[in-house]
């Protein structure tokens, strides 16, 4: 796995002001699973990640590392 784009998620979820619960709540999943995102090795499920980066209102282009 690439840790970068950990590191990135993580960072877009602290910026984004919004609480772990929040966020979870608007995605769909449990607020244990948000924190797993940002500590584990665990990544989202790709439409999970696909709703994670439009409440983050990210692209995945960012998070993924694809853009220079």
């Amino acid at each position: 796995m690439d840790n970068r784009i950990k590191e990135r998620l993580a960072e877009e979820i602290k910026l984004s002001g919004l609480t772990t619960v929040e966020i979870a709540k608007r995605v769909g999943v449990s607020p244990e699973m948000i924190t797993q995102y940002k500590t584990t090795k665990k990544l989202p499920k790709l439409d999970t990640f696909a709703k994670l980066c439009e409440v983050l209102d990210l692209s995945a282009d960012d998070i993924l590392g694809l853009k220079k």
